[in-house]
């Protein structure tokens, strides 16, 4: 097991009618005036924003509100929140939403005491050294954005997306209610549960070979993915299961799963982040289309740990004679699942039929204009995306 350093700060609260307590926690963190930031009209709709609003009050928490983030969050919104909290003198920003929301959150969060362009941190130029505090009313369990130090930012001029991450950009608290998640369409609950897996692949799929327990919790909270995210969509009220999957989404991207874990690899994640820029699709929907690429391609990097993958998670039985067979077979069977829960294995079916120019431009920006390669469990370059997009499509 290699050294690690576990660090997470934020506050989770957890279950049922747990948003009434917003204020209390808004005022433990020493917040005055908050930015209360958040997406569409679903949240108003539901009651839930005059819900937070009401429990601020009561706490005598002056705020304002900017709402408008949607899905892959831009940058021009984040502006606008940065120069509304400098205006202002907001000291917490205040995420009632999804993961889009709260990464929108920590920009604003980041850029407030930030006298240059915030996007500087996001483009690798700068890195933060102060942010406001953020907190969190989670409604949609995928990203893991509640407990983690990333975000994920697209900006508009050029469709370039972007994600960076620091601890000062962990929330101080979030709230988890699992019944604020009954009313999602499914395609959202499916893009979720396929994200909450794939920020645990992207730290399963490694060569340390020495993390055993961090393994056996990977693997576990995988299996609690496939039994109970098909629950959550056949019966969206069924508390058992979205508290499991909302756990989850936590515990998958909030360090725990990367302890003692040398190099991660995040390939699928880069890549997909490409697709959103580019075509504006869902960010599960666009992992489940590309991962089965992506695993066939770099298998052979250590068959044994996609074996392994195929026995401990998917159940598959062990051909001891032929490794390769079970690592594949473990692959379908995956990409099977995603099929189950509607979710994509292919580019074609979002909806989208890469040309080789759009192949070119998507493994260009990938690799940051030449400038990087990605992965860890295989190092990727610029040929490697590109092929990996060639047979995703």
């Amino acid at each position: 097991m290699k050294n690690f350093i576990y660090y997470t700060p934020t506050k989770i609260v957890f279950g049922k009618d747990t948003e009434q307590e917003v204020g209390q926690l808004a005022k433990a963190a020493d917040a005055t005036k908050v930015l209360l930031h958040y997406g569409g009209q679903s949240a108003q709709r539901s009651g839930l924003l005059d819900s937070v609003k009401e429990s601020l009050e009561k706490t005598g928490i002056d705020f304002i509100e900017l709402g408008g983030v949607v899905p892959n969050p831009r940058m021009s919104l984040a502006y606008k929140g940065i120069e509304l909290s400098k205006k202002e003198n907001v000291d917490l920003i205040l995420a009632v939403g999804g993961g889009s929301v709260i990464d929108s959150a920590k920009c604003i969060a980041f850029g407030t005491p930030y006298e240059g362009d915030v996007w500087d941190f996001y483009d690798g130029k700068a890195e933060a050294a102060a942010a406001l505090p953020v907190g969190t009313v989670l409604t949609l369990a995928a990203t893991g954005s509640e407990m983690s130090a990333g975000s994920v930012m697209t900006l508009e001029e050029g469709w370039l997306k972007r994600g960076y991450g620091h601890d000062l950009a962990r929330p101080v608290f979030s709230i988890l209610n699992p019944e604020l998640t009954y009313t999602l369409p499914s395609y959202q609950t499916a893009c979720g549960i396929v994200d909450i897996m794939m920020h645990t692949m992207e730290r399963y799929f490694n060569h340390s070979g020495d993390s055993r327990l961090t393994d056996e919790l990977s693997e576990a909270l995988l299996r609690t993915m496939l039994e109970y995210g098909p629950v959550a969509m056949e019966k969206p009220k069924n508390y058992n299961a979205r508290a499991q999957i909302m756990w989850a989404g936590c515990v998958s991207h909030n360090g725990l799963l990367s302890a003692g874990i040398d190099v991660e690899d995040w390939s699928t994640h880069d890549l997909e982040h490409e697709l959103g820029g580019m075509f504006d699709v869902a960010h599960g929907a666009g992992l489940a289309a590309v991962w089965g690429s992506w695993a066939r391609y770099v298998y052979k990097e250590d068959p044994a740990r996609f074996a392994q993958f195929a026995v401990n998670v998917m159940g598959v039985t062990n051909d001891f004679r032929d490794q390769d067979a079970t690592a594949l077979a473990g692959i379908r069977k995956l990409e099977h699942f995603f099929q189950k829960i509607d979710m994509p294995t292919s580019i074609s079916e979002l909806g989208y039929n890469l040309t080789e120019e759009q192949i070119k431009e998507l493994s260009y920006k990938c690799c940051f204009m030449g400038q990087r390669t990605i992965g860890g469990f295989k190092k990727l370059d610029q040929n490697d995306m590109a092929e990996i997009f060639r047979r995703a499509r």
